[in-house]
């Protein structure tokens, strides 16, 4: 098969060729914006999932779905340790100039109050140490810089919403990571968003991040159930997956034959991530079309090989040894697990209990490794003293590597 011709895109946020299997969420969203346009009450949404399994693609298609409606958006990643004034204020910056809003001074008024919560970030700092966002308009003094990170958030997203109410629009403000902002962040972020459904205006805050994001909110804010509506991404159904195969290699005059999706499915699990990594070696190896069920057997090491370099490697070399040992006994519970007969939950999560039984070590003494891979996004906790992978299959990674 040319290999120029290959259509599969395996990438960090990528969209793939044929977006399969998000069409729900894509129809809903629509709603949610022309319900939002013409003054209805409506929710913001969060997007759950583990990786590889297109959260970031579908945000991406989201905002795009969202600027499409001629909607001001804005987006950007948290991450651990950084504060939300600046990325926020970049975010609303450009929500604000997609608005198209008439009124000169009015847009001003606004983006002085984004400068004005940007630079909140810098308390004490000399004025030509501060850092710009870039805006060319004056700081203005008295609205979203009180220091207070919740009051700033509620009347900043106040003054935008105004602005976009004034043009018969809204802005929706799209947060990749979202379980990585801080706690008073994420405070903020609920209390933003409460004030927002109680005035009806026209903003709305997108977030994607791993499966317990929405415990990370609830913590926080004891009505945040109430605040967002939460939508669950995983892999896709047969169907789905077939379609994300089918559709891209119909374009480029190529086809897969039964056997061949049929083994896809069972290599890739439907992960949409796996779904473009294997596809784009097996078109790579394949000597002609249709693509065969041999073809997939041929490749897969290919493909397993790029995974483990890439997708799990990457993930794998972050984790010091003591993390790494404690990997590796979640990975073998869960074998465990399946020949003792145990019931094992759809994310085949393990017993932290059954963890430091399994390393001979004090549950306690463990602690500090658990901590610290929750931190790096390698583990997460659905249940009390329940832990998960975050990226499908990396148990069998690990197994694969001892």
């Amino acid at each position: 098969m040319d290999p120029i011709r290959n259509p599969y895109a395996p990438g960090a946020g990528q969209r793939p060729p044929e977006l399969a299997g998000r069409d729900e969420q894509l129809d809903r969203f629509r709603v949610v914006l022309e319900r939002i346009q013409r003054g209805r009450p409506e929710r913001s949404m969060i997007l759950t999932g583990l990786r590889g399994v297109g959260k970031t693609v579908l945000l991406n298609a989201l905002r795009s779905t969202a600027v499409r409606a001629r909607w001001g958006t804005g987006k950007y990643e948290a991450r651990p340790e950084q504060g939300m004034r600046r990325p926020m204020a970049a975010a609303l910056h450009v929500a604000v100039r997609e608005l198209g809003h008439p009124q000169g001074d009015e847009v001003d008024h606004v983006l002085g109050v984004i400068k004005a919560f940007a630079q909140k970030d810098q308390p004490g700092a000399k004025l030509r140490d501060r850092w710009n966002p870039g805006i060319d308009a004056p700081a203005v003094t008295g609205r979203a810089d009180s220091g207070d990170i919740e009051i700033d958030l509620v009347e900043l997203f106040t003054d935008v919403g105004g602005l976009a109410a004034d043009v018969g629009k809204g802005v929706a403000v799209f947060i990749d990571e979202m379980q990585d902002l801080g706690p008073e962040d994420v405070s903020a972020i609920c209390a933003a968003c409460h004030e927002l459904s109680q005035s009806a205006l026209p903003v709305i805050v997108v977030g994607a991040g791993l499966p317990h994001l929405p415990a990370v909110l609830s913590a926080s804010k004891s009505y945040s159930e109430r605040l967002f509506r939460y939508t669950r991404i995983d892999r896709l159904s047969r169907e789905a997956a077939e379609r994300a195969l089918q559709a891209p290699a119909e374009d480029e005059d190529a086809e897969w034959a039964p056997d061949a999706l049929e083994a896809m499915y069972v290599a890739t699990g439907g992960y949409p991530y796996f779904i473009q990594a294997y596809g784009k070696e097996v078109w790579d190896l394949a000597p002609a079309s249709p693509i065969s069920a041999e073809d997939v057997r041929v490749a897969a090491p290919e493909a397993e090989a790029e995974l483990a370099v890439g997708f799990f490697g990457s993930r794998y070399e972050r984790a010091t040894p003591g993390e790494r040992e404690y990997l590796r006994a979640m990975a073998e519970l869960a074998v465990q697990y399946a020949e003792n007969g145990q019931e094992v939950d759809e994310v085949g999560s393990v017993a932290t209990a059954d963890i430091a039984t399994h390393l001979d070590r004090k549950p306690q003494s463990l602690s500090p490794a658990r901590d610290a891979l929750l931190k790096k996004g390698l583990i997460y906790s659905g249940e009390r003293g329940r832990i998960a992978f975050t990226v499908p299959h990396f148990g069998r990674y690990l197994r694969a590597q001892t």
